[in-house]
């Protein structure tokens, strides 16, 4: 073997190594404990308050399913949707609305925010609220990023705008395509009272939407189930910084 195969041989194997680091890294760790200051990312609480959240949608088929769960278990959520989704599937958003839930701004397009100029920034979030008001007549108060990544220029712009930047605390990674039981199991140990809960109604792995949410809706019912039997109750983001202690 000569020493240009060998070299590149050895530069695959680099290349191959960080993939798998990255995919690990994304899998498994929480990135939003990089960026949490200056944002809301639970409450400090006396009483079991947890708010249950869901990004990326609305989507024609995952986000009436989790709302006929969300139904049936009594449980009121908080939606961060996506402009150009809220576009798409204008009824899909209104029937959120309908049903009592709270909507958020998740920008338009998804796109990693780190690096916008001011104006994009502001660009995209105008956009889906604007839209988010023209299809469902709410004005949403609330932002989370994609990714959860800003900077703290960032962060103060959109104070400026007259959000406030919502993370969360525990992130259930449904978009793995984790097993119902084992998001239950991962939640129910680690939850603290003010939790906020993250999830999803569309995206895939790479995509903003497509993926598979089927594991995120039997999450639901368990879920409730599980938290209710703890002593918790489930709120907006509203609701769950009204009833908490801010950081």
């Amino acid at each position: 073997m000569n020493k240009t195969i060998r070299r590149l041989l050895t530069i695959a194997v680099i290349v191959l190594f960080l993939l798998l680091s990255i995919a690990a890294f994304t899998i498994f760790f929480d990135e939003a404990v990089l960026v949490r200051k200056g944002t809301i990312y639970g409450i400090k609480s006396r009483q079991k308050l947890v708010a249950l959240t869901f990004d990326d949608g609305p989507s024609p088929i995952w986000t009436p399913q989790i709302l006929d769960a969300l139904r049936q278990a009594g449980i009121k959520a908080t939606f961060f949707m996506l402009g150009e989704h809220v576009k798409k599937y204008p009824e899909v958003a209104r029937r959120v609305v309908a049903e009592g839930h709270e909507i958020g701004n998740h920008s338009y397009s998804h796109h990693v925010l780190l690096y916008y100029k001011t104006e994009e920034l502001e660009k995209e979030i105008m956009d889906t609220e604007n839209i988010i008001r023209q299809v469902t007549g709410v004005s949403p108060k609330y932002f989370r990023p994609p990714k959860a990544w800003l900077t703290t220029a960032e962060k103060k712009k959109i104070k400026d705008m007259g959000y406030r930047v919502v993370l969360w605390s525990l992130n259930s990674k449904d978009w793995v395509n984790f097993d119902s039981r084992h998001i239950l199991r991962y939640i129910s140990r680690n939850i603290q009272p003010g939790d906020i809960l993250l999830f999803h109604d569309s995206g895939g792995v790479f995509t903003a939407e497509g993926g598979s949410r089927k594991e995120t809706v039997e999450t639901i019912p368990l879920l409730a189930d599980r938290l209710r039997k703890m002593g918790y109750r489930f709120v907006t983001i509203s609701e769950l910084i009204n009833g908490g202690e801010d950081n």
